[in-house]
């Protein structure tokens, strides 16, 4: 029913539009006593053979939402209670920023895909926390591991970007499970200069520094762009290994426009920004799959791009990654995506296993 009659009637709108009224929907209908726990029931497994250790933290299963959809952590509860075993938030900044001018989201139907150029709009790490806090306060049982994704703000110098990781970091850290750092959205002027070997490295040593100054740290990953050479992929892992961060996510959106059904016309009418979903599902394959051999499995991965189905999850998980992220198929797929990839798990109809984290 979603994919005949719900989804064609969405497609009419802005996509952002009707991604704020959805999730506006979403958290009043969920709200409404009773319906929480009637969607859970319906949505989540609670079972123990979806359970994952990874980087020392317990998911109650291996699919979660990527970081983008719940910029502000607005939707925590809700996203849990659609079956995901865990939600990364962000990627948010220092200081509020409203992001790149509209429209600056785009579908792709002919693909399966969105460009996004929405330039890490949010409402600071500040109000992040503190929602974060409160639903600390107000779990009702729910069972859900949570990321934050930190970025620098876009008039923030490179210079200067370690302070706005430093802030966000401690603004998060009572409030988050793990942190991820964002240094490859193609859509923040400059930020991608970020992942060169030596910025990255003193960022990420710096961050690691006041990771191990608090009583307890926090796991500490690095999401990293599909677009990156192979020789810079041996830099990361080179640079995981010097930094002891906690591993890495695989992959953001690709700049890349190779492959698209789409119309080229309409593609370049579109104009800047980064592909996400079924056109980026081979290559973050082949990033997972170069990056756990060659470093001989030596960190997790949670693998992210074009994930639709179990069959992708279990590509995915095949090539090395611990856990998955989907966005864009939550989308074109509904809101029993997680679901289905975890019942998929269970009944043993994918070619495989979990992996062994």
């Amino acid at each position: 029913m979603y994919k005949r009659i719900i989804l064609p009637l969405l497609f009419r709108f802005d996509a952002e539009t009707i991604h704020h009224t959805v999730t506006t929907l979403l958290k009043f209908t969920l709200a409404i006593p009773g319906v929480s726990a009637i969607c859970r029931r319906l949505y989540v497994l609670d079972d123990q053979r979806l359970h994952r250790t990874v980087f020392g933290l317990t998911f109650p299963n291996p699919v979660g939402m990527a970081a983008g959809f719940d910029k502000n952590a607005d939707l925590v509860s809700e996203l849990s209670d659609l079956g995901f075993g865990f939600v990364e938030i962000g990627t948010v900044t220092p200081r509020p920023q409203p992001g790149n001018p509209r429209p600056r989201l785009f579908r792709l139907k002919a693909d399966g895909g969105l460009i996004n150029r929405m330039g890490f709009n949010n409402k600071g790490a500040g109000p992040a926390g503190g929602r974060l806090r409160h639903f600390a306060q107000n779990r009702g049982g729910r069972n859900v591991i949570i990321g934050g994704n930190i970025g620098k703000n876009k008039d923030t110098p490179n210079e200067s970007a370690l302070n706005d990781y430093l802030i966000s970091f401690r603004e998060l850290f009572d409030a988050v499970d793990y942190f991820v750092v964002n240094v490859s959205s193609p859509n923040t002027p400059g930020l991608r200069d970020l992942q060169e070997k030596e910025p990255l490295t003193h960022l990420l040593t710096a961050l690691q520094t006041e990771n191990r100054q608090r009583p307890s740290s926090k796991p500490i990953l690095l999401k990293i762009a599909p677009d990156l050479t192979n020789g810079q992929l041996d830099d990361i892992i080179s640079i995981v290994a010097e930094t002891g961060i906690a591993g890495v996510i695989a992959t953001n959106t690709t700049i890349s426009r190779d492959g698209l059904q789409t119309n080229p016309t309409t593609v370049s009418q579109i104009g800047a920004g980064g592909v996400s979903g079924r056109p980026l599902r081979e290559r973050s394959t082949e990033v997972i799959r170069y990056l756990h051999q060659q470093s001989g499995g030596a960190f997790p991965i949670i693998g992210v791009g074009g994930i639709f189905s179990a069959e992708d999850a279990q590509e995915k998980l095949s090539a090395g990654a611990s856990l998955v992220q989907v966005y864009t198929s939550f989308i074109y797929e509904g809101p029993g995506l997680a679901k289905r990839i975890n019942r998929a798990f269970l009944n043993g109809t994918v070619t495989s296993a979990l992996p062994t984290a």
